[in-house]
Parts: C-alpha cells; sequence; structure tokens
C-alpha cells in the first residue's frame, strides 16, 4: 500500500502539504509519536468498529492518542455497544490497512466522526493510509478533509482530572 490515494484526496480539496513517510512502522500511537516528532496525545488515531446500525459499513472513530473509546458513551452514540473491526475486515470495510487507517479516502459507506478529545489542539498528526505514513493537519482541515459526520464524545481518559 502506499500513500497515493490519500494524496489524491486530500489534494482534491486544495491541500498542498507533505505526507510524512517514515522508515519505521508509525502503526501506533507511541510509534507514529516517535516518528512525527510530537507527543503521542496530538497523534489522531483512527479507530474502526463496525456499525450498529449496519454491520457491513465501519466507523470511524478519529480520536486523540491518549483517549480511550468509553463503551457506554460509544452506545449512546451510535445505538450498540463498540464493537472493534477484525484484522480480516479492517482493509475491505475502511478502504486501509491495519496500521494506516485513516479518515480520508475510505470505503464508501463508511462513517467517520471527531471526537472531541482532539479540539484541545491546534494540529494532530493522523495516519496517510499506511502503516509507515502520517500528515499533520489543522483541526478545521482534518473535519473538512474527513468528511466527518460531526463531532462525538465517546472517549475518556485524556481530560485532566484536576480542571474545573
Amino acid at each position: 500500500m502506499t500513500t497515493t490515494h490519500v494524496r489524491s484526496h486530500l489534494e482534491s480539496f486544495g491541500w498542498q502539504g507533505t505526507i510524512l513517510e517514515f522508515e519505521e512502522s508509525s502503526a501506533t500511537v507511541e510509534l507514529a509519536a516517535t516518528q512525527a516528532g510530537t507527543e503521542p496525545r496530538r497523534i489522531a488515531k483512527t479507530l474502526g468498529f463496525y456499525d450498529p446500525e449496519d454491520p457491513t459499513r465501519a466507523v470511524l472513530v478519529v480520536a486523540a492518542g491518549d483517549a480511550k473509546v468509553n463503551g457506554g458513551k460509544f452506545k449512546r452514540a451510535f445505538g450498540g455497544k463498540p464493537r472493534m473491526l477484525t484484522g480480516d475486515d479492517v482493509l475491505p470495510l475502511t478502504g486501509h490497512p491495519v496500521g494506516g487507517v485513516c479518515p480520508f479516502a475510505v470505503t464508501d459507506g463508511t462513517r467517520v466522526v471527531l471526537d472531541v478529545s482532539l479540539q484541545r489542539f491546534t494540529t494532530v498528526f493522523p495516519a496517510a493510509g499506511t502503516a509507515r505514513s502520517a500528515v499533520e493537519l489543522a483541526i478545521p482541515e482534518l473535519e473538512q478533509f474527513s468528511g466527518s459526520g460531526g463531532w462525538v464524545d465517546v472517549c475518556t481518559g485524556w481530560q485532566d482530572e484536576d480542571a474545573a
């Protein structure tokens, strides 16, 4: 797999940036942060779930690297329990391989949503279609380029517990 289809997708919006391509894997939050030279929480991880409304489709939740999907919040937002995609279903349901799932150039019918955990950053680093790539985008760019169905609040673990 290459980043070509993601690059074409981003350029269709007039984007003229650079896709970061790495020698080493960026398939996990920690690896991606190391490769991109940023902190793990600024990695925009894309988590794939079976759509509770139609299990033949995927729901992609893009969340901050330090956030974890909460089952109850997910169920309230989507009407069913979160069921992660199996390895065999990732590519056909998302259009991207395991480790390179991103919210761009996805399979038709795939729903993409952004978790509010991302809103505390100016820019974030989602994958760019391979397990060795990323792209730095401003939050409004991520929202536009992903074709997001909107913002959801389905994650925990990222909020500052001392904040009022």
